[in-house]
């Protein structure tokens, strides 16, 4: 069915393609007054959901996780039916700001034991924001695992390993079960921020595949915000976006860890609200590509991808100017494998 849609899309689409190449880009937009990205999506990318942020696939990739809003409910999105089922519904929570697959199909959320709507960032803060094992059968309500977290935690795609963020220093753990229970085993610190020889604030983002020795982190405040790794043996870390005065965020990996996506402003070095995606070379070139044009839209921007664990789709948000980080207003999707196919028909 794939493969028809993109066949039956080249050869609609590759006179269009071959006329915006002299922009160097497959997207070429040329917005006018009032009109917004998602009237004028190219064909590679399309719209999943009118609410949400923070996308995850499931290992299959038949299915996405993704929040309500920050500190909302926690939804699933089957790709086939389009269908969205509530995940949360069957208890009483105050709220969560992450949610991933772990590698067994539970889930893995963050979220604050309270919530204060008058008084609401607290909890997302590592002093109230913990972490918590959701079953994949919905058969009760989740289980804390006794840890607090800064931001988002990073999860092994193919273990019961997590790291996380917590006083400015990266953590690794096991989950196990103890009588149906999950527990948190093996805790090791792996990064300290003062044992580095420049400052910055750290946030854990992804292993990396296909071995997963290193962790891929963001290093915010340092020459803008730099993407970097380190090697979970050694602690070596090693800086991949070297892009001074740049922000540069990841946030999704791709399977065979030879790219990250990224929330950059390279096209207008402006900061957060002006970001869009960006594919970044994992080779220390500092090469990068640019997926998403929002950010050529008044007012708008791309942010929070993730890649499918086969590598052909990237899930990602949409949000408006002065939206908080994290915020989204809808889930997209966007066509990897028909994205290639394009440029390699229009010779790009």
């Amino acid at each position: 069915m794939c493969e028809k849609i993109i066949t039956s899309s080249l050869t609609v689409f590759v006179g269009l393609f071959l006329s915006g190449c002299q922009s160097g880009r497959l997207w070429a937009p040329e917005p006018g007054v009032g009109v917004s990205p998602l009237d004028e999506l190219p064909v590679y990318i399309s719209r999943l959901t009118h609410f949400g942020q923070r996308a995850d696939w499931s290992h299959d990739g038949k299915r996405i996780l993704f929040i309500e809003k920050t500190f909302g409910d926690v939804y699933e999105i089957d790709l086939e039916t389009k269908i969205i089922r509530p995940m949360t519904h069957h208890y009483f929570h105050e709220g969560y700001t992450r949610a991933l697959y772990l590698s067994n199909g539970d889930i893995l959320l963050s979220g604050a034991r309270w919530f204060n709507a008058s008084d609401p960032w607290p909890s997302r803060d590592e002093v109230n924001a913990e972490l918590w094992v959701l079953k994949k059968d919905l058969s009760c309500a989740p289980t804390p695992l006794g840890e607090h977290c800064s931001e988002g935690p990073a999860v092994s795609r193919w273990r019961m390993t997590i790291a996380w963020t917590r006083d400015n220093a990266f953590y690794t753990g096991d989950i196990v079960y103890k009588s149906g229970e999950a527990r948190l085993v093996q805790k090791k610190k792996i990064l300290d921020a003062r044992d580095l020889p420049f400052d910055c604030d750290l946030e854990t983002q992804n292993f990396r595949g296909p071995d997963e020795k290193e962790l891929i982190f963001s290093a915010y405040g340092y020459q803008g915000s730099e993407v970097m790794g380190v090697d979970i043996e050694t602690g070596r870390v090693t800086n991949y976006s070297l892009a001074p005065e740049q922000y540069d965020e990841p946030e999704g990996i791709f399977p065979e860890g030879k790219y990250t996506t990224v929330e950059c402003d390279r096209h207008s070095r402006r900061g957060t609200d002006y970001i869009d995606i960006y594919k970044l070379d994992l080779d220390g070139s500092g090469n990068s590509e640019r997926l998403t044009f929002f950010n050529e839209y008044s007012g708008y921007k791309a942010t929070n991808p993730v890649v499918s664990d086969d590598g052909r789709f990237m899930a990602f948000q949409f949000a408006r100017k002065g939206d908080p980080a994290g915020v989204g207003r809808g889930i997209l999707l966007f066509d990897l494998s028909m994205y290639e196919k394009l440029q390699r028909a229009g010779g790009g």
